[in-house]
């Protein structure tokens, strides 16, 4: 063999051999890492993983599950065009400027990003999208339903024992438990759902029945019947964060079941407290204004724009028939 190509594949050996020696030592230090990690996540007295604490979700699930572009609105109209796909904010939308637009994502539902409606229940989902203000329950500041609590932009508290798991959400103060032991089922179905859950090594997982079927996933109109059955699991990935997943199963709504994760995060500030968003009181207008004899709120001033509200007789309401403006 000629000495040139000797001396080339004596390099290329060589240089393979310092990649695999990289990779190997790469390799080492990962392993080693999350190993460091594991073995720092908070422990209970019973030798589990303790997810006590305050937590929040960083992401886009709470405008919309799915893949998304970005959205000048979250209520929005034709452009100037009607040949273009381009779409302005419609009225509601427009006093907020960039503050009432919608992030993009590339979403956090598993495989190709798309929830598997039936063709029925695809039809309310879009309907539910251009009526967001009418319908969304979040607006009338109503119990957020799980999985929903646990991606909304506000934080939440978790309590653990031995044999339940209590969370406190900031938002409309909802809370659920999360039952490690027997217990007897609920008189009714709820907004929140019955959690029973248990142990699968250091994986805390719930299964969540009992709903009543009017709460929302997410801004965009996705929902679900009472049927929903949801099946949650809860795995430490470092001290100060854990992964949630949720297998969601409505056989009324859905043609199978399917899954969204994500990572949600430990709130480290100092001396960090749970501070209640009551938001009940804030919605009275919104939900109950059009059984006032006089409207109180009308009309809205700015620098560049006029906002008038004209309030709509809702259909067969008695009371407000009754009363009039």
């Amino acid at each position: 063999m000629p000495t040139r190509f000797r001396g080339s594949l004596i390099g290329v050996a060589l240089a393979s051999a310092a990649v695999s020696a990289a990779v190997a030592v790469w390799l080492t230090r990962t392993i080693v890492v999350q190993g460091s990690a594991a073995s720092l996540v908070p422990r209970a007295v019973d030798g589990r993983p303790d997810f006590s604490g305050i937590w929040q979700a960083n992401n886009e699930a709470h405008w919309d599950l799915e893949p998304h572009e970005p959205r000048p609105g979250a209520v929005v109209q034709q452009g100037a065009f009607p040949w273009e796909f381009v779409q302005v904010p419609a009225a509601p939308s427009l006093p907020f400027g960039a503050a009432g637009g919608v992030p993009g994502s590339i979403g956090v539902v598993e495989g190709d990003g798309r929830i598997p409606y039936r063709p029925e229940a695809l039809k309310i989902k879009n309907e539910n999208g251009q009526n967001w203000i009418d319908r969304d329950p979040e607006l009338k500041c109503y119990l957020p339903g799980i999985p929903r609590a646990m991606y909304m932009p506000y934080p939440f508290q978790i309590v653990q024992s031995t044999n339940k798991v209590a969370m406190t959400f900031a938002f409309t103060n909802a809370t659920r438990v999360i039952h490690l032991d027997k217990v007897e089922p609920l008189p009714d179905t709820t907004y929140m759902g019955h959690s029973l859950g248990h142990w699968e090594g250091d994986t805390l997982v719930v299964d969540v029945t009992d709903f009543n079927g009017r709460t929302w996933f997410d801004r965009a109109g996705n929902f679900h019947s009472d049927a929903l059955h949801v099946v949650e699991r809860f795995t430490p990935m470092t001290p100060e964060v854990f992964r949630y997943e949720a297998t969601i199963d409505d056989p009324q709504t859905f043609t199978r079941p399917w899954k969204i994760s994500m990572p949600i995060y430990r709130r480290l500030e100092p001396d960090l407290q749970l501070i209640e968003y009551r938001c009940v009181e804030f919605v009275e207008e919104f939900l109950y204004g059009h059984l006032r004899r006089e409207q109180l709120v009308r009309r809205w001033e700015g620098e560049t724009i006029v906002v008038d509200i004209s309030r709509k007789v809702p259909p067969g309401d008695k009371i407000y028939e009754r009363i009039g403006r």
